[in-house]
Order: structure tokens, then sequence, then C-alpha cells
């Protein structure tokens, strides 16, 4: 039986999830709230083995062969020095070129930007999304894959719907590779880097540029720099926008006031060792991104569904993300190709939650040095 399909959410769960039901044969629509897509938002992720599942069922998984190597993993000591080394190569593939090769196998009518669903109604026979002008589309059923603030959680969940606070932030920074200070390329580059200190973690490491570019010299260095900041003032002081408002999640590229910059520069200087204090100072639009947790009793009621990020926000730290998505993506559309709607979803929330919670699980015993 053929479904019309409602997506919430246009990243890569979305994307994933309405590539695999398209190509069985199901009418999917997708509401990305964005008013251009999210194509430039991304910089480099690791390969799992359910992203090169999901592309080779897509028929595209050349986008995967599209990354940098690195050689091998360092962890610096605070004088720049090497206090370890490990031979495990490693290629970070390029997130905008996965999010567009996944996006172009999409008619442009079944992908909506500038949708900004603002409730998803649920029921027995059929559940509908209602956007902030008013419009409301009917679906067989909908799929929350809308990321760290679902408003779809609350079409399945009977319990709390807000994500938790974990106790720091990262910093990301995304700089062409030719603007990296040569002090620091010739210790950083082909490498996968780490720096350890109290309660706080960087690490770095080069992607692909923004077209895919692979070349030497035609690359983006990715650096991330986990610290910790205590709810309420100092949370709030570093997510605040350059236009003085409150952000929710994160601060975007660009939107940082030059005086937490400035002051990010100096903490550089200050904690880290010279190659890393040199990638943060070569970037003058970071962004930020506060962590938080989010774990689903369920998966599934009635006619909606959640999927990725909308069900289990897992931290950074396990490179599970998209992979996690993927999973969930190829789960559904395997469990509505042999069952009917009913019997497909609880299949589906069977096989995807437990394993939600164990990246959930993990995730947090990964950060745990960061909250000591």
């Amino acid at each position: 039986m053929n479904l019309r399909i409602g997506i919430v959410g246009g990243s890569m769960g979305g994307l994933f999830a309405a590539s695999v039901l398209r190509a069985a044969g199901h009418d999917v629509h997708v509401f990305e709230r964005s008013e251009r897509g999210l194509e430039g938002r991304g910089a480099g992720l690791v390969g799992q083995r359910e992203l090169y599942a999901i592309l080779r069922m897509l028929g595209c998984e050349q986008a995967a062969r599209v990354g940098v190597l690195a050689h091998e993993r360092i962890t610096f000591a605070r004088n720049g020095s090497i206090a370890q080394r490990d031979v495990t190569p490693q290629t970070q593939i390029s997130w905008d070129h996965l999010y567009r090769t996944v996006r172009h196998l999409l008619p442009p009518a079944a992908y909506r930007v500038g949708a900004r669903v603002v409730r998803v109604e649920n029921g027995a026979s059929a559940a509908s999304v209602i956007l902030d002008d008013g419009q409301t589309h009917r679906f067989d059923l909908v799929i929350g894959a809308d990321g760290i603030g679902s408003v779809a959680r609350a079409a399945v969940s009977h319990g709390p719907t807000a994500s938790t606070y974990a106790g720091y932030v990262a910093w990301r920074g995304l700089i062409a590779e030719d603007t990296l200070p040569a002090e620091a390329a010739k210790v950083l580059s082909e490498r996968f880097a780490f720096y350890h200190m109290h309660g706080s973690q960087i690490l770095g490491y080069l992607v692909p540029g923004p077209g895919g570019e692979t070349a030497p010299g035609q690359r983006r260095y990715n650096w991330v720099w986990y610290r910790q900041a205590a709810e309420g003032v100092a949370l709030d002081r570093w997510l605040t926008g350059s236009d003085g408002r409150l952000r929710e999640y994160s601060v975007a590229r660009g939107d940082i006031p030059d005086t937490l910059r400035d002051e990010l520069w100096t903490a550089a200087r200050e904690l880290l060792p010279t190659p890393f204090a040199l990638a943060v100072e070569a970037e003058p639009t970071p962004s930020i991104q506060a962590i938080f947790d989010y774990e689903s009793t369920r998966m599934v009621r009635d006619r909606v569904a959640l999927l990725g990020d909308a069900a289990f926000v897992v931290r950074p730290h396990t490179a599970m993300g998209v992979a996690k998505a993927a999973g969930d993506a190829m789960t559904l559309v395997a469990a509505l190709d042999r069952l009917p709607l009913e019997k497909a979803l609880v299949v589906y929330e069977a096989e995807r939650l437990a394993e939600g919670h164990r990246l959930a699980v993990y995730g947090r015993e990964l950060g745990r040095p960061l909250t000591a």
C-alpha cells in the first residue's frame, strides 16, 4: 500500500527517510523551516556502516567517497608536543556534499523550504501538519525528523518533550585550509588531533571544501572546542546573538558578537597548545552549540513516528547522529515494505527504541569528563 507521508524536518534524517520512502513508491512531502535549505551548514562526518548502507540503497554510494583521510590520531601535551600517537586512519566525509546528493534525489516539489511547522495533530486514521501560516496538510503518516527542538514529539510523548542541557557547549570553527597558519598546519594537517584538559576538550581535522574539494589547499579545517558553561547567566551570555536576542540551542556563524569572539581567542591563547590556539584565532566567525540530551520513551503513537534527533538527541562525541538517522529510516521503510502500517510502526519502534537508548547512554559516558 502506497502512503501519503509528511516529514517534518529536512536535514539528513528527514532527507534519508524521504528518499528511501519515495524510492519505495510512497508519496512524500518534506517540510523544512529554513528559507533556503541547509546547504553550507555542515562540515565533516565520520562514515559509519549505516551511512554506507543507505547510500547503497539509494544508488549514490559515491557520495561517501568524497572525504579527507586523517592518517593518524594525535593528542597534544600543553606545551604543543605530541603526547600520544595512534595509527588509526579515518576518513571525514563532506556533510555538504552528502546533503546535496541526497536532496537532489527528491523533486523540488517534494522538499518545501520556508515551511515552519508549529504543530502536529495525531489521530487513529491520519495525522496533520499545521504550518505557521495556518495551512493544514493531512497524511497517512507523519514522521518527525525535526531535531533537538522537535515539535512533533508532543504528538507522540505524553511526558516531557524538552531536551535537557548537559552542562557544556561546543564552540566550532570551519576555515579554509590556506588560512590555517603554517605553524599550525604543519602539525595539524592530515591528522585527527585532540587536546584534553579538566572539563574541556578540543579536537580538529581536515574536511572537504565547500564544493567537495579534497585536493591539498582546497580543503577546510574543522575544530570543535567543548567548554563548560553553567546554566543561567553564563550559558545565556554565550547563546546571545549579535542582535542581543537569546538563542535557544545555538548561535550560527556570523552571529557571534565580536566581544565573545575576542574572548574566545584570548581563552585559546591562554589555555590551548599553540597549534590549536592558532587554528581558533584563524576563525573570524565561530559558532556555538549547546549540548543537550533527550531520550524518548515512545517513538510511535497512532500515525506519527519520530526519527533521528527528534527521538534521541545523541551527543556529538559518538559521531553517530547521521548514522542513527539512516538506521531509523532503513528500518522504517523495511517494515512498511512487508507489513501494514500499524504493524510496521510497532516493529519500527521495537527495533529502534533500544538502539536509541544505547547510543544516548554511550554519548553521556563519552561526555562525562566534560562535566567533571
